[in-house]
């Protein structure tokens, strides 16, 4: 008996999770949710619900639901940019095809739901709440322009980024009207960042 209470008791201590924790157990949460039942699924409530805290306690780390939402926008960037960094690393040096970093930015915007969520904050007068997606991609932009020209670099990730948010939105719909394979605008898209590559290579080299 004395065991188990003590097992008992080890239990409850692992799943005290510091504040830091429970923020990011909500997020992942909130993610899950944004994938799984689109962005009008994300709430307190639901989020709350997902992993046991009380409506209260995601006030308290959130302040609102539009905080929440903001939270998990910069959540999803540093996800989304900390991929497509990794696939340009190895891209430059020879360890990956293009059509990774064209994959990581789509299925940023596609899969992962980032898409959908700039879509519906748009829609629902939450801009501000982008804000912390265009520093995170304001700051891949700066990393990835070090030792080129600053321009070739920021034309291709407006193109790649603009194409990925479009193609969430719309890609199966398009594709299916005009009769191409779902995966043309991938493949569109990496037939332009390996021209761009190569005249932002040519112009650093000027």
């Amino acid at each position: 008996m004395a065991e188990w209470v003590i097992l008992t008791h080890m239990s409850i201590a692992r799943e005290r999770l510091s504040s830091e924790e429970s923020r990011a157990a909500a997020l992942e949460a909130a993610r899950l949710l944004l994938i799984e039942d689109g962005p009008q699924a994300v709430t307190l409530k639901a989020v709350g619900a997902r992993i046991g805290k009380t409506h209260a306690n995601l006030l308290h780390h959130f302040g609102s639901a539009a905080g929440l939402q903001s939270e998990l926008a910069k959540h999803l960037a540093e996800r989304v940019t900390a991929g497509i960094a990794e696939a340009v690393v190895k891209s430059r040096q020879g360890e990956a095809d293009p059509l990774e970093i064209v994959n990581r930015t789509f299925d940023a915007f596609d899969s992962e739901g980032a898409g959908a969520l700039a879509a519906w904050m748009i829609l629902s007068g939450n801009r501000d709440a982008l804000n912390p997606v265009l520093e995170a991609i304001h700051g891949l932009v700066h990393k990835l322009g070090e030792g080129m020209g600053d321009r070739p670099v920021h034309d291709i990730t407006l193109s790649l980024v603009l194409t990925a948010l479009g193609d969430s939105l719309l890609g199966g719909a398009m594709s299916e009207a005009l009769g191409l394979p779902r995966g043309r605008a991938r493949e569109l898209a990496r037939e332009q960042l390996i021209a761009s590559a190569g005249v932002a290579k040519d112009d650093g080299q000027a």
